[in-house]
C-alpha cells in the first residue's frame, strides 16, 4: 500500500504522506513454500509465495513508515497500520508529529471506513471514488448521499509513492526478498529508507525540520 501523506505537517511542509497499492515483493532463497507461515510475512497469491510492502511516502517520494504483511493481505485492511506508524520528530521538544494535513490515496482505499477514519484523526482524504461505488450511489438517488469531497488537482501528486518505490527498489534485497525471517527484511527496509533519507542534501532536511 502507498500512503501519500501530501499536503504535510505544520511546521513540516514538505512532508506529505501518500498511499497507494502495497507492492509485492517474490521471496528468492525464502523458506520452502510448506514451511511457509504468515509469522514470516508470506502469503500465496498469483505469483506465488510474496511478501507486501504497505509504504507511506512524503512529497519527496522519501518513506515514512513500512509495514511488511503477507502477500495475500488486503492493502485496505492495513492502512491504520501504516498511518499509526507515522512519525516525524519534532525540531524541539514534544512529541513527533503524526497527524499530517491530508493523505493522498489510491482507489483501493475508497471506504466508508477509511474516510471515516481519517476524519477521526483530523486529516482531509483525497481518495477518488471507485467506479462501483459511484454507480451504486447515483443508482440509490438522494439516498445514495453527497459524493465524497476529492481534490483532482492535489491527487496530481500520487505518483510521489510510486517514486519512493522505485528508489527502495533499486536495492535487490528489497525488489526481491531472500531474507527468511519477517524481521530481517523489514530491518533491510528500514535501513534501505535511512539511506534515501541520508542521501537528501543536507539543507532540505534542516529546512523542513525549522
Amino acid at each position: 500500500m502507498d500512503v501519500g501523506l501530501i499536503n504535510g505537517f505544520p511546521g513540516h511542509p514538505r512532508s506529505l504522506p501518500t498511499l497507494w497499492p502495497a507492492r509485492p515483493s517474490a521471496p528468492g532463497a525464502g523458506p520452502h513454500p510448506a514451511r511457509a507461515t504468515t509469522g514470516q510475512a508470506l502469503g500465496r497469491s498469483r505469483g506465488g509465495l510474496t511478501t507486501k510492502v504497505h509504504l507511506a511516502g512524503d512529497g519527496r517520494g522519501l518513506p515514512l513508515a513500512v509495514v511488511v504483511t503477507p502477500g495475500n493481505v488486503n492493502d485496505s485492511t492495513v492502512f491504520d497500520e501504516v498511518m499509526d506508524v507515522v512519525r516525524v520528530p519534532r525540531a524541539g521538544a514534544g512529541r513527533p508529529r503524526c497527524r499530517p494535513e491530508a493523505v493522498i490515496a489510491d482507489k483501493a482505499y475508497s471506504s466508508r471506513v477509511i474516510r471515516q477514519s481519517l476524519r477521526r484523526r483530523g486529516i482531509r482524504a483525497v481518495i477518488p471514488e471507485r467506479a462501483d461505488q459511484k454507480a451504486n450511489r447515483v443508482r440509490r438517488g438522494q439516498a445514495g448521499g453527497r459524493p465524497p469531497a476529492f481534490d483532482r488537482e492535489l491527487y496530481k501528486a500520487h505518483n510521489v509513492v510510486e517514486r519512493c518505490f522505485n528508489r527502495l527498489k533499486q536495492f535487490r534485497a528489497i525488489a526481491t526478498r531472500f531474507d527468511k525471517l519477517a524481521t530481517r527484511y523489514k530491518a533491510g527496509l528500514h535501513l534501505a529508507a535511512l539511506i534515501l533519507w541520508l542521501r537528501e542534501p543536507t539543507q532540505d532536511r534542516l529546512s523542513d525540520r525549522s
